[in-house]
């Protein structure tokens, strides 16, 4: 993969939807589901990670080229689809897989200053700011039939809606909007 393409985790609720929105985005040029910051391999499994013990939250990796996007443009996406202020649920997802997160590579600094500025402004906006904001400790991709699913079934469940999507992988985003 080309050394010039980044890396952010993105956990929202369900990470069929967050998959589907990110892929969406210009810029965007890979995508995973996954579970993220849990307790480790063993039990990094749906039926397991639903249990509600290990921690892990339903994530969706996103590889990007930042001379097409930013992590500005990208959690501005993110955040237009997400409840900040939602504790272990989004939408009708409730469980605490679907915490909402945002988790950088521990030792890529200019994600962590770039992800911290963004957060300070939604923080501002949103009282009882709840999205779960720092480095990734460890990332398993989950069972394939999770990879790409709405694209395998485009009727299938999500809870973001596809109107949105649409209309975010339309918008240009203003570059100035998180600097203000």
């Amino acid at each position: 993969m080309d050394e010039d393409i980044r890396t952010i985790y993105l956990a929202g609720g369900c990470f069929w939807g967050i998959e589907h929105l990110m892929k969406a985005l210009p810029g965007v040029v890979d995508t995973a589901c996954g579970y993220a910051n849990g307790t480790g391999a063993a039990d990094a499994e749906y039926a397991i990670v639903c249990s509600g013990t290990t921690g892990f939250r339903e994530t969706v990796r996103v590889r990007y080229d930042p001379q097409k996007t930013s992590i500005d443009a990208l959690l501005y996406a993110l955040f237009q689809v997400i409840e900040p202020e939602a504790v272990n649920r989004q939408g009708a997802d409730v469980g605490t897989q679907y915490q909402a997160g945002i988790y950088w590579l521990p030792n890529d600094t200019q994600a962590e200053a770039d992800i911290m500025r963004v957060c300070s402004y939604e923080r501002a906006r949103h009282d009882g700011f709840a999205v779960e904001v720092k480095p990734l400790e460890n990332f398993f991709e989950a069972e394939e039939y999770h990879q790409d699913y709405l694209d395998k079934n485009p009727d299938g469940y999500c809870h973001v809606p596809r109107v949105k999507i649409s209309e975010l992988a339309a918008m240009t985003f203003d570059e100035g909007y998180y600097r203000s």
